[in-house]
């Protein structure tokens, strides 16, 4: 028997239930599960590596709900600065009808090395741009990216069926028939689900939007999901053009949409739900849909924010995500984390979200959303996903709680490791085997050459 012992933690915080936290303690990791949190756990097993923790704070890894990786690869375009959603999608689908595995690929690389190194150990991804052309396995490089970096992933297969000349917004070159969609998705699925606990790739399906497909691909995509054992996640509630939209074309607003089409439950989240009205937010509530909040996608893109404590404390399935780095420019989940708890505040006043609040929704919160029940928590059992946070710094000096400081002080580049399933993919804030002004160079060098061919 052998494992990893984290020593002398100065503040850990378990997200569990009773929200305890522990001074002065040990963790120890086996087989990629916690075996012990407590004090002098490094004399029970002498021969065990060690980790020395003093100084530090130790918590569950975040995770991210919610992301478009290949967006990473255009950010800063100038011509989309300050468009609202619309408009900000239609200029860009002239650069995303060209997407390829090496577009995906880099993308993959830079969002997932963001995410890492800012604390994230479980990610979602919505992937749903598939050019003709671009070959079909795109979701399958992310997978071998995400394996590659150790991260724990879950992959949602995305879909457009609704053409700009069928009243959508996508141009037809990115759109697939039915057929073809859900054919893909069964492979997925096939290939690479695994409903396991500690699984480290589990699949989702999520048509794009309700402006992106048609009615009848949301009903069969439903029906196979739940046929197959797997979640789906989609757009919804993100914009005011989106409700006028929903109203003026299906005469019933976003939440209605998706009721009718049996999209709620506790195995559905959406991305955004910013627009909606008391009634709506209870039925969230009560139904057990997922919601993914994103803090600074919504600012950039002007959507408005979501009603996050609210939702919070009536219990409801909520959790933090970055979205694209498009509408975002980073892949920065500890900055998500952080913004969601000041946006909270700018929102609702003393009623906003706590720092132990936010913290939670950012990591328990993400796995409940998800649908995992072995991460997000540390105690004896659960999945050793973890983050260490270097204390000792300037930038918590004068901050007199552990977890407020975190929330609050700081910045993400003080996350100094990141254990996943028990294995250490960050360490002392680099990733083994990632040269990070390697992936720079090739990353931006093919990002440049796409926008280029294609302005």
């Amino acid at each position: 028997m052998s494992g990893i012992i984290l020593t002398g933690i100065s503040h850990l915080v378990t997200c569990n239930d009773s929200d305890e936290r522990w001074s002065d303690v040990d963790l120890a990791i086996e087989d990629g599960r916690i075996l012990a949190i407590g004090p002098e756990l490094d004399r029970r097993y002498p021969q065990w590596d060690r980790l020395d923790c003093r100084g530090c704070f130790v918590g569950p890894g975040l995770v991210n709900t919610h992301h478009h990786f290949y967006q990473a690869m255009f950010r800063g375009i100038p011509e989309v600065q300050g468009m609202e959603l619309f408009d900000w999608l239609k200029t860009l689908y002239r650069y995303w009808e060209h997407l390829d595995e090496e577009i995906v690929y880099y993308g993959s690389q830079v969002a997932l090395t963001e995410l890492l190194k800012t604390g994230c150990t479980l990610a979602s991804d919505h992937h749903y741009v598939f050019p003709r052309g671009a070959g079909g396995h795109l979701i399958d490089v992310q997978i071998g990216v995400a394996r590659d970096l150790g991260i724990r992933f879950h992959p949602t297969r995305g879909s457009m069926s609704l053409s700009v000349e069928d009243g959508g917004l996508p141009p037809a070159s990115v759109v697939q028939t039915d057929g073809e969609i859900l054919e893909d998705s069964v492979r997925l699925i096939e290939t690479w689900h695994d409903p396991s606990p500690g699984a480290m790739t589990r699949i989702a399906l999520s048509p794009c939007s309700p402006f992106s497909v048609t009615l009848d691909l949301m009903r069969e995509t439903a029906r196979l999901a739940r046929d197959r054992g797997v979640m789906l996640h989609t757009h919804v509630a993100e914009t005011l053009d989106e409700q006028e939209y929903c109203i003026q074309t299906h005469g019933m607003r976003p939440i209605d949409l998706m009721e009718s089409l049996e999209w709620m439950g506790e195995d559905v989240w959406y991305a955004h739900a910013v627009h909606l009205n008391d009634e709506e937010v209870d039925r969230m509530v009560r139904t057990g849909t997922g919601i993914a909040h994103c803090p600074s996608s919504n600012m950039k893109l002007g959507s408005g924010i979501c009603r996050c404590a609210e939702i919070w404390n009536k219990g409801g399935n909520i959790s933090v995500a970055v979205d694209g780095s498009a509408s975002n420019d980073g892949s920065n989940l500890w900055q998500e984390m952080k913004r969601a708890y000041y946006l909270s505040h700018l929102k609702d006043g003393p009623g906003g979200l706590s720092a132990d609040q936010t913290y939670k929704m950012a990591s328990r919160g993400g796995a409940r959303v998800l649908g995992r029940t072995d991460t997000g928590v540390l105690a004896p059992g659960m999945q050793a996903d973890l983050i260490v946070v270097d204390l000792d710094v300037p930038a918590f000096a004068g901050c007199h709680d552990p977890l407020v400081a975190v929330v609050n002080c700081g910045s993400s580049d003080l996350v100094k490791h990141v254990f996943v399933a028990g294995r250490q993919v960050v360490c002392d804030g680099k990733i083994p085997g990632v040269d990070d002004r390697e992936l720079y160079r090739k990353a931006h060098q093919a990002a440049r050459d796409c926008v280029r061919r294609n302005r």
